[in-house]
């Protein structure tokens, strides 16, 4: 796939960034380059390959999906300012 310079200027805008007029053909020629690079990746045969998350095997940690306070209500609340019971006191801000 080739990328010209309308092309260039159509991804700038849609990024957001301001690329100067005289570096159009040197951004199309990188765009060209990265792209000629990523096809060649499409030759893999991947077939019979796992997705993996890390190069090396690993389990997740698994554990119970428990709703819970954690315990440690009272070392929360004496970070607060002020506190009524077990919650964090804030001025009323709604009239």
């Amino acid at each position: 796939m080739s990328v010209d310079r309308n092309t260039v200027k159509q991804i700038a805008k849609l990024a957001r960034i301001r690329v100067p007029e005289e570096q159009l053909d040197h951004l199309a020629g990188e765009l060209t380059n990265i792209l000629s690079w990523i096809e060649q990746l499409s030759e893999l045969d991947t077939d019979g390959v796992e997705p993996m998350t890390s190069v090396v095997e690993m389990a997740p940690a698994l554990r119970a999906d428990v709703v819970n306070d954690g315990g440690i209500t009272e070392k929360v609340v004496a970070n607060a300012p002020e506190a009524a019971g077990s919650f964090f006191a804030v001025p009323k801000v709604v009239e």
